[in-house]
């Protein structure tokens, strides 16, 4: 599938999800599918792709941005700091 055929059937899968999730309350996905003659399985696909790509530009863009990483020190006991200290007979 070449770059402007995925770009349309993307646009048109987003409206589709849209409208799905406006769907009237009491409706169900499954039912508002059926309803609407769109194929549960292409929906489910399209649904995970679409978001699959939003998740990968949000990483590429936490990555490629510099102040949106930040760290925390976490403190850690070692077997030093919980073992009791032991006594020398005098």
């Amino acid at each position: 599938m070449d770059q402007l055929t995925h770009t349309v059937r993307r646009s048109n899968w987003i409206n589709i999800i849209r409208q799905c999730q406006d769907r009237p309350a009491g409706t169900t996905a499954k039912q508002w599918l059926a309803e609407n003659d769109i194929s549960e399985k292409s929906y489910y696909y399209w649904l995970r792709k679409i978001r699959r790509e939003v998740r990968e530009q949000e990483g590429l863009q936490e990555a490629t941005n510099p102040s949106a990483l930040s760290f925390v020190e976490i403190p850690v006991k070692t077997a030093l700091d919980t073992a009791p200290v032991p006594t020398v007979p005098t």
